[in-house]
């Protein structure tokens, strides 16, 4: 019900609106991909990768002192702890391996926060393979260190300088690159966003998250379903991984957690299931900011992966349908929850991820409750921010 149909649509979001010189790149992709997901060989090699390199699987991690706090049960999935610092390695393992049976030689991404491009850049290292990644000018003055590390890996990063220089830029940067080298090229989009078939084949990569929440809840709990799953969403991959095999499982609360920067209706916000509104951008169908006249409406958060003016069409469809709640949590707010896990868990959370941390104090859930926050990166990127707010 939740997955997507042939034409690429969830409910009426969704589909590929693209350029017509990216026509040949995105149909070659929608033809191919599920099929190179099934081969055998290519699921031995991604699935030895994902345990060998990246770490596999995450732990899943009872939050005690959190739980105390909360009077409910928090397990903590910790993708933070995989190979690069987040969750973004399963989808740039499994898109590089897409990209060599595709015969592509020349990789190009986008990224906000830096994560998906440090993501790239270390599979595109690790398969030999020329790596270009595009980030907001503004994005790479807050994240410089994982400006560093991108660079140290061999991507040249090339800054976007328009618009408001963040994410919503480095995507239009990347797309355009894409436009102009289509036959040797793969664009590795790090978020369930973009034309059909990424958002699908983005969320079924980062699939191994809920896939080992499953087992790992079973043998934990002895249940394999948790009663709430809560998860940071800008573009929306790590919520997609994490509610992926419990979508169609109706007892399962699923949590989406936008950035209200300043506040929902400050100005300076990027809490698009409330300001946004049906349109079309970075080809799908979905909900984003714009104005009356469809002009993108600059989004902003203190969180450099959030601030985006879409959603991936998956999660438009599950919050639009009722399938999932959203939560708008601020920039002081996210804070301020970053503040409290790192003294409590011991655990210092990215930004990103601090927003899920957040939502505990707007959700509504009982003290038999087991809840699952979805950890979905590290804080190191983020301690030039924390430094400024420390206490």
């Amino acid at each position: 019900m939740y997955q997507v149909n042939e034409r690429g649509y969830y409910g009426e979001f969704g589909g590929a609106y693209i350029p017509e010189m990216l026509f040949p790149n995105v149909e070659e992709l929608r033809q191919c991909y599920v099929e190179i997901m099934n081969e055998p060989k290519f699921q031995k090699e991604f699935q030895d990768l994902l345990r060998d390199y990246v770490g596999r699987p995450s732990p899943l991690y009872y939050a005690k002192r959190l739980s105390a706090h909360y009077h409910t049960n928090i397990y903590l999935k910790r993708e933070d702890l995989n190979h690069t610092g987040a969750h973004k390695i399963n989808n740039t393992i499994g898109q590089i391996l897409m990209a060599k049976r595709l015969g592509k030689t020349r990789i190009i991404a986008e990224t906000g926060a830096g994560q998906h491009g440090v993501a790239t850049a270390t599979v595109c290292a690790l398969m030999g393979i020329q790596c270009i990644v595009y980030m907001g000018a503004v994005d790479i003055k807050r994240q410089a260190p994982n400006v560093s590390r991108m660079k140290m890996l061999g991507a040249e990063v090339r800054p976007a300088e328009s618009g408001s220089k963040t994410l919503k830029d480095a995507t239009n940067e990347a797309i355009r690159d894409w436009i102009n080298n289509p036959e040797n090229t793969h664009y590795i989009i790090g978020s369930v966003v973009g034309p059909h078939p990424y958002p699908d084949m983005v969320a079924r990569f980062q699939s191994v998250i809920s896939e080992e929440m499953k087992w790992q809840l079973k043998e934990q709990t002895g249940n394999e379903n948790p009663d709430i799953i809560i998860a940071c969403v800008g573009g929306g991959s790590n919520a997609a991984g994490a509610y992926y095999h419990y979508m169609d499982e109706k007892e399962v609360r699923l949590v989406a957690v936008e950035a209200a920067g300043h506040g929902i209706h400050s100005g300076e916000s990027a809490a698009t299931s409330v300001l946004g509104t049906k349109g079309i951008i970075h080809g799908s169908r979905t909900l984003l900011m714009q104005t009356d006249d469809g002009q993108i409406i600059e989004p902003y958060s203190l969180s450099a992966g959030l601030d985006y003016p879409g959603i991936g069409p998956l999660h438009a469809h599950l919050i639009d349908s009722g399938r999932a709640e959203a939560v708008s949590i601020t920039d002081q707010e996210a804070l301020d929850a970053a503040f409290f896990c790192s003294r409590q868990e011991g655990i210092i959370p990215a930004l990103e991820t601090a927003h899920a941390f957040a939502a505990m104090d707007k959700i509504k859930y009982s003290e038999k409750d087991v809840v699952v926050i979805n950890l979905s990166g590290r804080g190191d990127k983020d301690l030039q921010t924390y430094i400024k707010h420390l206490k």
